[in-house]
């Protein structure tokens, strides 16, 4: 297919200001987990302007739009949901009005990652029009709920209920201008511990659960902060970097970063403030590297000093989630998202990286007041998890991830995205069907994947 790369990018900056109104609009409707409902009917209404073939609301919520008639489906995944806006006197302005500059869009969601889903809208728009879609193909521009929830369950649903099962999808996750191939999964762990309450004038009656958390939590600072050297009893980290500790992974390790555990939530019981408390429960985030699995993960916190210790009165357990959709629908799940990495020869990869070079060259453009984010490769992996978890992660998709905005604004206060960013991702989006060399497609286009749990779950 003849690809007119200058045509592509007059396109994709003639839509500067219908992209720019259709992200303040996003923005100006709240639209956290599970409350998606106005920004899923708002991106509806603009597929139909657009002249999309189909624009369709599934069961979960979730807003399909869908170009082109061919049988294989190319994707472009962007959450729709925010997170909230934390303590509002850390904005200089309205976060669901903000502003608008020549340059910057100011308000919840710009960067994270409503502005993602934007420029997969018009770049399938410039698709259609430009005559760029493949014979055999069609383009899917999923706007996908709960993300920031539960990082992946909207493509849990979309994989196995609605029966969609792309050639490869594009995550729009802000990437600093880069494409990304990978990223660390994550598990939610719960620890539960027991006491016994009596008054609070005669402690030594009672066995208080918030002491036996303390001495638990110490250790578990340690298993984040600690070297790996041979004397040091609970072992970091940072020892999956290791080829003695990590030999099969340690490479991939390296690419992706180490792991981390932090405490993020802390709960207790007790009769009164008088009184000594019975139990005490803590939430853990942890991100897992490559060579670390759900079970280890959970393992290496029962093997702490402190919950050997109290080994009858501790719980070590992984989060589920239950929350229903907007729509009322409840769709279980563990919360467990599985670290990936795709080859950088992967065709896909190359597929979107070829579009890039095409229209702006081998390297990262972006703001001049964004450019010290984005002075690394063009091909990396991000920091943060998306819903490539499910994509790539659980069921072998092939998932790239190349989005306007900066992985630092995300659940920032005062965030803002770059108009230029918009532009040129809608750009790019429109060219990468037109470069998917097929022929050039493997069965394997893995490096890591850490995939499923033993659990009864899709």
């Amino acid at each position: 297919m003849n690809v007119n790369f200058e045509q592509i990018k007059s396109a994709a900056e003639g839509y500067k200001e219908d992209m720019s109104k259709f992200l303040r609009d996003l923005i100006a409707i709240p639209s956290e987990s599970c409350e998606e409902e106005g920004v899923i009917r708002r991106t509806i209404a603009e597929m139909e302007k657009l002249g999309f073939d189909k624009a369709e609301i599934d069961p979960e919520g979730n807003a399909l739009g869908w170009v082109g008639t061919g049988d294989k489906i190319i994707a472009f995944d962007g959450h729709i949901d925010t997170v909230g806006i934390g303590n509002i006197n850390n904005w200089e302005h309205d976060p669901y009005e903000g502003y608008e500059t020549d340059e910057v869009i100011y308000g919840r969601g710009g960067s994270d990652q409503e502005g993602g889903v934007v420029s997969a809208v018009y770049g399938a728009k410039i698709m259609k029009d430009l005559n760029l879609i493949p014979e055999g193909y069609k383009i899917l521009v999923a706007a996908t709920v709960q993300e920031e929830d539960c990082d992946g369950l909207c493509w849990q649903y979309i994989h196995n209920e609605d029966g969609i099962t792309p050639e490869f999808v594009v995550s729009t996750e802000p990437t600093d201008g880069g494409i990304y191939r990978g990223h660390r999964g994550r598990m939610e762990i719960r620890i539960d511990v027991k006491g016994i309450s009596c008054h609070g004038s005669a402690p030594e009656r009672g066995d208080n659960a918030i002491y036996k958390m303390a001495d638990i939590l110490q250790d578990v600072r340690a298993l984040n902060e600690n070297d790996a050297e041979e004397g040091t009893e609970i072992k970091g980290l940072v020892k999956m970097l290791d080829p003695k500790y990590n030999p099969d992974n340690y490479e991939d390790a390296n690419f992706l970063g180490r792991g981390t555990v932090t405490t993020s939530q802390i709960f207790f019981t007790s009769p009164s403030r008088c009184a000594v408390a019975d139990s005490c429960s803590v939430s853990l985030d942890r991100r897992m590297t490559a060579g670390e699995t759900w079970d280890s993960c959970l393992k290496e916190i029962e093997d702490l000093p402190a919950c050997k210790k109290y080994a009858k009165d501790v719980k070590v357990s992984m989060y589920m989630y239950d929350r229903p959709a907007w729509t009322g629908l409840k769709y279980e799940t563990e919360c467990y998202f599985p670290t990936w990495i795709n080859k950088e020869s992967a065709a896909h990869v190359q597929a979107i990286a070829d579009a890039h070079k095409g229209l702006y060259g081998d390297e990262r453009l972006g703001n001049e007041g964004a450019m010290h984010l984005r002075r690394r490769p063009l091909i990396d992996k991000w920091t943060f998890s998306t819903n490539g978890v499910s994509i790539q992660g659980r069921y072998g998709i092939p998932c790239v991830g190349f989005g306007p905005g900066a992985e630092s604004q995300a659940h920032a206060p005062n965030e803002i995205t770059w108009k230029e960013d918009l532009v040129r991702n809608a750009a790019v989006y429109a060219a990468t069907p037109a470069m998917y060399k097929e022929e050039n497609k493997t069965d394997d286009v893995t490096q890591f994947r850490a995939g499923k749990t033993n659990n009864n779950i899709k």
